[in-house]
């Protein structure tokens, strides 16, 4: 979300004279000497406020990149009082004077860069860090910021709540398509992908979950404190932290840890069940979609009304519980785990393409349908293509406004844009397709230009007129049909 004046340096040719005598045949030659160069200028500035996103231009920030979060944080539900201590390991992108991360209502105590006192105020839901000296553009540098407060969630008009909601038995961090800021200060946008380790320190007797691989948990004078590690670049919006009782199962899977965690206040029953079945939805996926992308599996499923959705975190998916009160529900613990390799491994490099996401996760759950012997992805195709309401067709998915991020068109559309070119291309091409797309793009971020050319690449077909009407027409296109 700026371009450095220079200075020309000039050389200067130097004479010097060496033992010069009385006369001048007893001297020695003359010599001449080139100086060095002036080094060229730099220009230290601010690095921007935002990435410059189509639909959310003061999302992230600008002037560097993130390599490593290492967040502490410290919570009391009984006080909802949050303390913590965020080490940020980046390197500069821009010369800069300072740079900014993204922290929603907390309070700033200490910030230092490189072990050095740095300057720091607050702009809304900014915070604008001024080190003692510029960061040079390739150079690595480390920000540790304490803060603490009540952590609040944050408030969209259009996409509903995220972030930190206070909940009776602790706490539930989670949202899209922003959340992070709530909890650590970060650049919260997914083009800036990093590695995360997270310790939550807790009242003993509750879990704290978060993202990755466990590291182990340890007691001191009544409280607990668990450990986390996520070692594959992840979007901040897909990180989360959930604390509170929770019935937590535990095991390993193709050498990965699996944990998964349903809150107590539900029975024992779908719930449960439907999360046991996570390592077989994912090695079905892997058949479909290439090697699971994470070290870790999982899963956690929350009881709180103000989320009645799920979300793809990375590597540990929440889950409303309203999905499970009709029984067990596979379908949407196939969409979050397919989320994995697209959205989670290969991401978003602007929100506008977020069908990328969603669409392709839709058609997952069609795929699992067909290989449970509940419908082929062709009749799921056919009823949403005959029964989707004219919203659907007047939204274009690959170009929807953000105030249709997460509308029908996204999710319904996008999956019939997926199964549209399965049909333009055929089976062996569009599987192919498929698996090159995550494994080339994996740990990236893309666009639907990229993938519009890297389907032709594959199948060898010139596709612009079939994503043109399926992603950016208006009106509801003609079946589908093999090129």
């Amino acid at each position: 979300m700026t371009k450095a004046w220079t200075r020309r340096g000039i050389g200067l040719l130097v004479v010097v004279a060496l033992g010069l005598g009385a006369c001048g045949t007893d001297a020695e030659p003359q010599r001449r000497v080139e100086a060095s160069p002036t080094p060229t200028a730099r220009e230290f500035r601010p690095g921007a406020a935002g990435v410059g996103d189509t639909y959310f231009p003061t999302y992230g920030n600008g002037g560097y990149d993130v390599g490593r979060y290492t967040v502490k944080v410290r919570y009391d539900p009984a006080t909802d009082r949050l303390t913590g201590t965020t080490t940020v390991q980046a390197t500069a992108t821009a010369d800069l004077s300072a740079f900014h991360l993204d922290l929603a209502g907390l309070t700033v105590r200490k910030v230092t860069v490189d072990g050095a006192p740095a300057r720091y105020e607050r702009a809304a839901d900014e915070l604008v860090v001024t080190p003692a000296t510029g960061l040079m553009s390739g150079n690595g540098f480390t920000a540790e910021i304490v803060y603490d407060g009540e952590p609040k969630p944050l408030d969209n008009d259009v996409l509903g709540d995220g972030g930190w909601l206070h909940t009776g038995d602790g706490a539930i961090a989670l949202g899209q398509p922003e959340s992070a800021s709530t909890w650590f200060p970060v650049n919260d946008h997914p083009s800036d992908k990093a590695a995360y380790d997270v310790e939550i320190t807790v009242p003993k007797g509750l879990a704290a979950i978060s993202n990755g691989v466990p590291k182990g948990r340890s007691d001191k004078g009544g409280w607990t404190t668990w450990k986390w590690s996520e070692t594959a670049p992840m979007a901040s919006y897909l990180s989360t932290v959930v604390i509170g009782e929770y019935r937590v199962e535990t095991g390993e899977h193709k050498g990965r840890p699996v944990f998964t965690a349903v809150s107590t206040r539900l029975g024992e029953g779908a719930a449960d069940a439907s999360l046991a079945r996570t390592t077989e939805v994912a090695d079905y996926l892997e058949s479909v979609f290439g090697p699971y992308p994470f070290a870790a599996y999982g899963g956690v499923v929350v009881a709180d009304d103000r989320i009645r959705y799920a979300l793809e975190t990375q590597s540990r998916p929440v889950y409303s519980a309203g999905f499970f009160r009709g029984g067990e529900n596979t379908g949407v613990v196939t969409h979050e785990l397919a989320h994995q390799w697209f959205g989670n491994s290969v991401s978003l490099a602007r929100w506008e393409d977020i069908w990328l996401n969603e669409g392709l996760a839709t058609y997952a759950e069609w795929l699992w349908a067909e290989h449970q012997g509940a419908g082929t992805a062709q009749a799921a195709f056919d009823r949403r293509y005959a029964g989707s309401s004219s919203r659907v067709w007047r939204t274009p998915p690959g170009r929807p406004g953000k105030e249709n991020l997460f509308s029908e068109s996204v999710y319904q559309r996008g999956g019939m844009t997926v199964h549209a070119l399965r049909v333009a291309v055929g089976d062996k091409a569009f599987f192919e397709i498929l698996k090159t797309w995550a494994a080339e793009k994996r740990n990236g971020n893309v666009t639907t230009a990229e993938f519009v050319a890297h389907a032709e690449r594959v199948s060898g077909r010139q596709l612009d007129k079939l994503f043109d009407a399926w992603l950016f027409g208006t009106e509801r296109p003609p079946t589908p049909r093999r090129l």
